[in-house]
């Protein structure tokens, strides 16, 4: 019987030999991700009665919704969850000023190969980008894993999604993604697997996997996965003192269903409201007005997005009307934005850093966090108003008002149209 990565991963975490797609398994979880939904993990895990996690140092928490609190009952939950993490001794805790649970979870070396992944928020699936098997559970679900260890799984199927040609110049990642969703549907992978191949994928940076892999979740998948590399490894260099445990597919492995597509015929995509599968490309909503932009949040808020639209950006101003917010994923993308330039000299004689071209064009930059993306506390929006985003989710009222529109594209896309004022395919802005 040949394997699926998502197969291997979970045979091993189960203790059997191979496992098949439908079957049930009791699987060890490696890895145990909570942000502030910990609140309700930890009243259940009250409830059950045990005293102890079953194992601190697999525990990964932080704030990132949220912070700083901006209301006394965030405020109050934040506290409890420090006073369980202090009274568990919970060594892997990042407070207020880390970032994006799933961009600090890579950078502090807690997503690896092989692994079984669990994390009280959806877009957990963004760690199979590093070949691991991730994905969101419920908080009542994470207090029997704090209490166990093992977690009751259906193995599932797995969707094939191969890649051919070249993504075009100001095509990105997330392009590809979107374009996927539209192509699938918001169900369309519903407790699927999904795994993506070819040279493509390949060449992508980690940052580009991790955007496809945590995208998928819009497209029902349980979890994503890009086969490891040596550009994992490089990645996880210096981050993490555990032994590497990468798994690829048999070749001949037996997936639901594949897909190939011709990437160098893709153009730059935008989700129109309020659906992430109402994907077209960008053509065909240019023109709308924006008076919202954001770049950021765990899909498109790392070092690589703030460089595109750095570029588009440089030596321009956003027009009055439109709010650019800039939302880096995490302290580690923030302090890199501040030390890398982009080349060539600016009006003043001097490279300028990354994040002094965005401040210079005119976006606000809060701390790093989730930020905008929940529409909790920055960037809501009034009835009214429309906002292109970088984020993962456009439903009616994610960002505040039910009156309000939210489109999705890319770092390039957002960058573009928030210099116009209107919807733009930046390779027009970069011609």
């Amino acid at each position: 019987m040949h394997s699926t990565i998502s197969e291997k991963i979970l045979a091993r975490a189960s203790g059997r030999e191979r496992v098949a797609p439908g079957d049930i398994v009791d699987a060890r979880v490696d890895v145990a991700l909570s942000h502030e939904s910990a609140r309700l993990a930890i009243k259940a895990f009250r409830e059950i009665g045990v005293k102890k996690v079953w194992d601190r140092k697999r525990l990964v928490l932080l704030f990132d919704h949220r912070v700083p609190a901006e209301c006394e009952e965030t405020a109050v939950a934040h506290g409890m969850i420090r006073e369980f993490v202090k009274e568990q001794k919970i060594p892997n805790f990042y407070d207020l000023n880390e970032g994006v649970c799933h961009q600090v979870l890579p950078e502090k070396g807690h997503a690896r190969p092989g692994e079984l992944i669990v994390g009280t928020d959806s877009h957990t699936t963004t760690h199979g980008a590093f070949g691991a098997f991730a994905t969101g559970i419920g908080a009542t679900e994470m207090a029997a894993v704090w209490a166990t260890g093992k977690i009751w799984l259906k193995v599932p199927e797995t969707i094939l999604i191969r890649t051919e040609g070249k993504l075009g110049k100001w095509v990105a990642a997330k392009d590809l993604a979107l374009f996927l969703v539209g192509k699938l549907g918001a169900e369309g992978a519903e407790y699927r697997a999904v795994e993506y191949r070819g040279r493509a994928i390949a060449s992508m940076s980690m940052g580009s996997r991790m955007t496809l892999c945590n995208m998928a979740m819009e497209m029902g998948a349980k979890a994503a996965m890009v086969e490891p590399d040596a550009k994992t490894s490089a990645f996880l260099k210096g981050r993490t003192s555990g032994k590497l445990s990468p798994v690829n597919a048999d070749r001949n492995a037996k997936y639901e269903f594949d897909i190939t597509i011709d990437i160098g015929k893709l153009e730059p995509m935008v989700a129109s409201p309020h659906s992430v599968d109402n994907v077209s490309p960008v053509k065909e909503v240019e023109g709308t007005e924006v008076q919202q932009a954001v770049i950021g949040s765990c899909t498109n808020g790392r070092l690589e997005d703030l460089e595109a639209a750095a570029r588009i950006l440089r030596g321009k101003k956003v027009p009055r009307g439109v709010r650019l917010i800039v939302v880096p994923a995490s302290r580690e993308t923030l302090l890199d934005s501040m030390r890398t330039g982009i080349g060539g000299r600016s009006a003043r004689g001097r490279c300028e850093s990354i994040l002094e071209i965005l401040v210079g064009a005119g976006a606000l930059v809060p701390n790093p966090g989730c930020g905008p993306c929940l529409g909790a506390h920055q960037g809501v929006l009034a009835p009214g108003e429309n906002c292109i985003s970088t984020t993962n989710r456009n439903f009616k009222g994610r960002m505040g008002s039910d009156g309000a529109r939210i489109f999705l594209a890319s770092p390039a896309t957002v960058a573009a149209s928030a210099l116009r004022g209107v919807i733009t395919d930046p390779r027009k802005v970069m011609k």
